[in-house]
């Protein structure tokens, strides 16, 4: 009998969705048993959002700061799993609070600790430097990155942040005014997501985990937008001085949030349309970079990038 753990955490339900179907396979074979985990904190973080609690999670989440967790069960600590489903999802370019606490607890490392581990990000668009984070905590954890997927909202970069605001700040998937798509990860990818896990459990049962990465991207699990990368990086930097800036100044800190606001406001309805049409001239000048870019980020390795 094999173990297979699946650990997630969901505020609306939507990776919860995504972790059940991609381990419907799993669930099927009489071969394998598996837990799922909900990552759960001490103090939870509201759903829906108001505005100050969503804003007054940015310098953590940036700068990767734990929060304290409700104990992990023993009997998830007491069993030494054979792969693990990562399922994260991406606050302020970084992994969420909830699972960079996880990632950087003891109890991780343990579970982790020399076992094969598949990533599945569920997110708006930009994930590949949280990726890069997410990468770093589990080479520190000695755990195997063998996999990831990365599923994400697919329309265009602002209407998904018109439409994903509105989710977060009603507590409710729907229409923003009727007419704008359905904000998140499309129903349709997230039900289909089983054949990620289709794609999993055969190379899981022919103990050939390390070439299972390719055969997920031709599946279309990891989508590349040169663009989004630039904005990845380039946003990384940026929120690292901000963050960096109102963590120090805790007695300014409502106030150096609502100036962050502003300044976030302007980069997406001003600045990020400039840079996309930069992007689209300079973009010839730029192929063999944006192919080389495409193949790491699509692939596991880890280069140690230095992504801020």
């Amino acid at each position: 009998m094999k173990n297979v753990l699946v650990i997630y955490y969901s505020q609306s339900g939507q990776l919860e969705s995504i972790a059940q179907n991609i381990a419907k396979p799993f669930l099927n074979s009489e071969e394998i048993k598996v837990t799922f985990h909900e990552i759960q904190l001490e103090k939870p973080f509201p759903f829906p959002w108001d505005k100050t609690s969503f804003f007054d999670a940015f310098p953590e989440s940036f700068m990767q700061i734990p929060t304290a967790l409700k104990p992990i069960p023993e009997e998830v600590l007491n069993t030494k799993f054979d792969l693990v489903l990562l399922h994260y999802q991406v606050w302020y370019l970084s992994p969420s609070i909830p699972i960079n606490s996880f990632l950087k607890s003891n109890e991780a490392k343990r579970i982790l600790d020399n076992t094969p581990v598949i990533t599945i990000n569920g997110s708006r668009n930009m994930w590949i430097m949280a990726q890069e984070k997410i990468k770093v905590l589990l080479q520190q954890g000695n755990a195997q990155l063998v996999g990831n997927v990365a599923l994400t909202d697919r329309v265009g970069n602002l209407i998904s942040v018109i439409t994903i605001v509105d989710w977060m700040f009603s507590g409710v998937k729907k229409k923003y005014l009727g007419f704008f798509p359905l904000p998140g990860v499309s129903e349709k990818d997230i039900q289909e997501s089983t054949k990620f896990g289709e794609a999993i459990l055969s190379e899981f049962n022919q103990n050939n985990l390390t070439n299972l990465q390719p055969k997920l991207v031709a599946l279309d699990g990891v989508r590349i937008s040169p663009y989004l990368i630039t904005v990845d990086k380039t946003a990384n930097k940026i929120f690292n001085k901000w963050s960096k800036f109102i963590y120090k100044n805790q007695k300014n800190r409502k106030q150096l949030l609502k100036i962050f606001y502003i300044y976030l406001f302007l980069a997406i309805w001003l600045i990020s349309p400039i840079v996309y049409i930069l992007h689209i001239i300079t973009y010839p000048f730029k192929l063999k970079t944006i192919k080389r870019e495409t193949q790491y980020y699509q692939g596991v390795q880890n280069t140690n990038l230095n992504y801020v």
